[in-house]
């Protein structure tokens, strides 16, 4: 069983930055793919970003240029470096990976974009 260990959200201002973190209980080389989805009230979850294991990296059109997604095999963990941030970035963003057909979730972290 694979644990997810989300940290970094919070409160900001429009145009600020958070960067998020998600530290797993294993190896990430174990993993197909890791990425970050986010849920606002009301609406569906949604793929923000995402990377492969071969580092391809893909984005939600809606971040793209704004967030950038990236790794340290080392500590495991996959972060996501979010600026220029918007109120309508609010959410509870979710670390995701899969791992031989099956998904694992963190437990979120709330991000909240003031105007």
């Amino acid at each position: 069983q694979v644990q997810l260990v989300e940290s970094g959200g919070g409160l900001v201002q429009a145009g600020g930055s958070l960067r998020l973190s998600c530290a797993a209980s294993e190896s990430i080389f174990s993993f197909n793919r890791m990425g970050w989805y986010r849920q606002a009230p009301g609406k569906q979850r949604e793929l923000v970003a995402h990377i492969t294991s071969g580092g391809s990296t893909n984005y939600a059109g809606s971040v793209k240029g704004r967030f950038t997604i990236s790794r340290d095999n080392a500590k495991n963990t996959v972060y996501l470096q979010m600026n220029s941030l918007k109120p309508e970035d609010t959410a509870v963003y979710y670390c995701n990976v899969i791992k031989l057909l099956t998904n694992y979730w963190g437990q979120g972290t709330q991000v909240t974009v003031s105007s």
